[in-house]
């Protein structure tokens, strides 16, 4: 029998008629891993938050949802708390208590367990995630890995038999992400307990998921495992194809459909790799792989980045840049020296809390450096007056989009956004569409903003700081939340704007965008820039902080960045050969 049963589900959200989830079936088994995928806005969020009452959103629906064989509804609501976890995107939005033991022991203590058993249980978990050398210290100075790694330990000292997960690891750096789901995969083959997860990092959680069920417009497309499903949906030529893992793209690129089960972890891939090469004994004489992606204008900037008689210099400038948040806390950062030049799409990476938000803030004059000088847009921030950053031409998009909106819908913020720059009505709705269609959120602008996914907020965040014309924008994890498939979108969208003359200062975890798309990359470490280069320079030498492509290719296609780079090099050689 299925511990969790959707039948016949359809909803939509309150004050709209368009359904959200339509005629959705779905049945999870005791002690599955089970991966839930799907463009931005299908539903998957609105289908998990149906897994327990006290998260169902409110509108009209229709069809029956249960657990262990119970109508949901009947299952009441304490015994809900205690069997079905469920972790948030943001670890922000689920901490509730200001220490960290507190927050372990928070759920026990709120359904009256007696205390040695909470002491008990919080020891145990404590442990079991590695939360000792922290357990006494403030929420508040805990990274974004160690909250989320909290919020998941919190939750299974609950005992839960299903782990319910949203975008975990959307905040997360790549390296914290990988330990989070890590972490996940330990709980369900060691505690058998049963997990339904979200991500958009497929790379680390396609193997370790026993099904990947694919959601698209609301519905269930695709039910299947790992190995399988990337051919299913390459024969209805499902976007999700995209998103795949990249040992299955590549397989997938070669082979086509006929290779029904496909690699899907970096060293199934690196087997599937070796063995295509051994078809053509001329690989081994090749050295370096063709910049054939640049020639096709992605990242078209990139082969430039580099050399500073290209491009305008010091739109952004910072010298020797330090700043901590108390007067006797810790230094954030510590002599940043950076320089971003005009026309540039440029992208700072590193570890969670190596101080990139930080670095944005100072530059956009919301932190005071003690030490050091900033220049943006010719000016200083610090001294810059009210709005004069802003009508010189700044626009920033947050981490958090929802700090943005003040409205009940996202067209009124939108319009409100607008109303900055145009005066007229008519000029000001005709701008509100143009950038509504430029971040693909037509459909939306009647919607709240806090009834979209994650990924809209982001595009919807975008759509306001295009209203604003601004000649340097600042992103800060702009494609969190985002399926691969609009990611593409986006990158054409922020090429065409440095195209016309902009200067896009990014700050990313996700590398494959980086390595995609970006002309200069730039790795934060212990509050400074240590190392700087145009993608393939940048990413190809590295061992964690680069693309799954790479590290497929590593020793066997030199160079490569991206699956495009993978499977150039294989027909370029097959060419060669014939």
């Amino acid at each position: 029998m299925a511990l969790a049963q959707v039948e016949s589900l359809t909803f939509s959200y309150a004050n709209t008629t368009q359904d959200v989830l339509h005629d959705v079936n779905l049945s999870v088994e005791a002690g599955q891993f089970v991966l839930l995928i799907g463009q931005s806005g299908c539903g998957k969020t609105t289908l998990l938050r149906h897994l327990k009452s006290a998260l169902t959103p409110y509108g009209t629906r229709s069809g029956v949802v249960r657990f262990d064989g119970r109508a949901l509804a009947d299952v009441p609501l304490a015994e809900q708390a205690r069997r079905v976890g469920f972790v948030l995107q943001n670890p922000d939005n689920q901490i509730v208590t200001d220490k960290v033991w507190h927050e372990l022991a928070f759920g026990l203590e709120s359904l009256g367990v007696p205390t040695p058993v909470i002491r008990r249980r919080v020891a145990e978990m404590a442990s079991f995630f590695g939360i000792g050398e922290w357990y006494h210290r403030d929420v508040d100075t805990l990274s974004g890995g160690q909250k989320q790694l909290l919020n998941l330990a919190a939750v299974m000292t609950m005992q839960p038999d299903l782990l319910v997960l949203d975008e975990p690891t959307a905040q997360l750096d790549p390296i914290a992400a990988v330990d989070f789901l890590a972490a996940t995969k330990r709980i369900n083959d060691e505690l058998g307990t049963t997990v339904l997860v979200t991500e958009h990092r497929l790379e680390t959680a396609f193997p370790l998921s026993d099904r990947v069920v694919v959601m698209s417009a609301g519905r269930v497309v695709a039910d299947a495992t790992p190995h399988t499903v990337g051919a299913v949906l390459a024969r209805h030529a499902d976007p999700m194809v995209t998103a795949l893992p990249a040992a299955a793209r590549l397989a997938l690129a070669l082979d086509g459909v006929d290779n029904s089960s496909a690699p899907v972890s970096i060293r199934e891939g690196r087997t599937y790799l070796r063995q295509k090469l051994a078809e053509n004994p001329d690989s081994a004489s090749v050295t370096s792989v063709p910049d054939l992606r640049y020639e096709r204008g992605l990242g078209s900037h990139a082969g430039t980045s580099t050399d500073k008689t290209s491009v305008s210099t010091g739109i952004i400038t910072a010298n020797d840049v330090w700043f901590r948040y108390e007067r006797n806390g810790d230094d954030v950062l510590r002599g940043v020296d950076l320089e971003i030049r005009a026309g540039e799409f440029a992208c700072v990476v590193g570890g969670n809390g190596s101080g990139k938000t930080t670095t944005l803030g100072v530059l956009s004059g919301l932190h005071k450096p003690y030490r050091g000088k900033v220049r943006i847009l010719g000016l200083d921030p610090v001294k810059a007056k009210g709005m004069e950053l802003f009508r010189a031409g700044l626009s920033v998009v947050p981490q958090d989009p929802q700090t943005l909106f003040m409205r009940n819908t996202i067209g009124d913020d939108l319009d409100d956004a607008a109303s900055r720059q145009y005066t007229d009505r008519d000029e000001r709705r005709e701008a509100v569409e143009r950038a509504a269609a430029t971040a693909e959120i037509t459909s939306l602008l009647s919607r709240h903003p806090y009834d979209v996914s994650g990924g809209e907020q982001q595009r919807a965040a975008l759509a306001m700081a295009l209203l604003t014309n601004p000649k340097l924008l600042l992103l800060d994890e702009p494609t969190k939340g985002m399926d691969a498939f609009f990611k593409a979108s986006l990158a054409e969208v922020l090429q065409k704007l440095v195209d016309s003359g902009m200067t896009i200062l990014m700050v990313s975890h996700d590398v494959e965008f980086a390595a995609a798309y970006t002309s200069r990359c730039l790795l934060f470490f212990d509050g400074g820039v240590v190392a700087e280069g145009t993608p393939r320079e940048f990413f190809a030498g590295n061992s964690f902080y680069t693309t799954a492509a790479n590290r497929l290719g590593r020793g066997l296609v030199p160079g490569a960045v991206t699956v495009t780079d993978l499977v150039d090099y294989y027909r370029a050689l097959s060419a060669e050969s014939v």
